[in-house]
């Protein structure tokens, strides 16, 4: 069975030194404090994505600035879309579900990053 191993993608090292990755870091602690802040906190983050997303450009740190951007705008969709409607019951489960969705988002782009690659 050695030397048959093929690796599922390319791996980067992670380079907690490096001020790009802490960033990323702190973006999703950010998204994770989301739901129980209101979402303040997501807004922080994602602010921070475009202020500094020129200092990833070209590197693999980029699709998580990317990664993390599209969460902020689509949970933000789901969001209005579901406050609006919950005066019929449809509402509610838009929200749940939102919000499962924004919890898988924020946790599978944390993982690849500690796996040292893109979500």
């Amino acid at each position: 069975m050695t030397g048959d191993y093929i690796p599922a993608g390319e791996r980067q090292p992670k380079p907690s030194d490096d001020p790009v990755w802490r960033l990323v870091v702190i973006v999703y602690l950010l998204q994770a404090l989301a739901i129980p802040t209101s979402s303040l906190t997501a807004l922080a983050g994602v602010i921070i994505n475009y202020l500094k997303i020129g200092e990833a450009r070209n590197s693999w740190l980029e699709a998580h600035f990317r990664w993390q951007i599209r969460t902020f705008w689509l949970g933000l969709l789901w969001l209005v879309i579901g406050t609006v409607t919950t005066f019929i019951i449809v509402g509610w489960f838009i929200l749940l579900g939102a919000a499962i969705w924004f919890i898988y988002r924020v946790v599978r782009g944390a993982l690849a990053l500690n796996d040292g690659r893109a979500p």
